[in-house]
């Protein structure tokens, strides 16, 4: 027997998840092989990841597989956070528009600038001293 899932990428600075969706399933997400409590203690961070399942209000409905790698905890929350919404826009396309009004199909492109020589980091400069 095959299981059918819908499947996404979601990123956020150099967070990259990988999404799997599995319909008719009891709101598990698990993350790296762990449940996501165990992955993100902060609070926060485990609203930002239900985010999509409250804005379609399928809370409890999906069952989540992600793998993610690369950056912090906060930009891993948010990957997923975007590859769980493209999911569900897979599963079923009238998501969209709900999605699409929270914000949570746009790629969040920020990340963080290079440092420039002659510079202590990015922007800022040694201190000037006119004497």
């Amino acid at each position: 027997m095959t299981t059918t899932y819908d499947r996404a990428t979601g990123k956020r600075k150099c967070a990259i998840a990988q999404v799997k969706l599995f319909s008719g399933g009891k709101g598990e997400i698990i993350v790296n092989g762990k449940s996501y409590q165990e992955l993100f203690p902060r609070l926060e961070h485990r609203r930002t990841i239900e985010q999509p399942f409250v804005a379609t209000d399928t809370v409890g409905k999906f069952n989540v597989e992600v793998k993610v790698t690369g950056g912090g905890i906060s930009g891993q929350a948010w990957a997923i956070r975007h590859g769980i919404a493209r999911a569900l826009v897979k599963a079923n396309e009238q998501f969209r528009s709900l999605l699409r009004q929270e914000g949570l199909l746009t790629r969040d492109s920020r990340v963080k600038e290079r440092k420039k020589y002659g510079l202590k980091r990015a922007r800022k400069a040694p201190q000037y001293t006119k004497r």
